[in-house]
């Protein structure tokens, strides 16, 4: 369907507008709804920065560094032989920092 932007937007149907007073009473009852959520809770699975974590127990397991594995010597992620884009010396530089 064409369009046409050279046309008036109002129609006839549209003569009855809304004075200011009431777009800007229907603007505070919109913005007046309220949250249901507990901020008590929402905030107990945040950590603050520099928080003591001296008492966590970390369960992560740390695996070697594999045979078909390298670390780039970029960004120095361990990532597999197939990501290797070119040698600098000894280092290996993956595909990602090579672009």
């Amino acid at each position: 369907m064409a369009t046409d932007y050279d046309a008036p937007r109002k129609t006839d149907d549209e003569s009855s507008e809304d004075s200011i007073e009431e777009l800007k009473g229907r603007r505070n009852e919109s913005s007046t709804a309220s949250v249901d959520e507990d901020e008590a809770e929402a905030a107990d699975g945040y950590e603050l920065p520099g928080a003591d974590l001296s008492n966590e127990e970390l369960s992560v397991r740390v695996l070697p560094r594999q045979a078909d594995e390298f670390t780039c010597g970029s960004c120095f992620l361990v990532k597999h032989r197939s990501q290797i884009d070119h040698a600098e010396g000894k280092l290996f530089i993956c595909k990602e920092c090579a672009a």
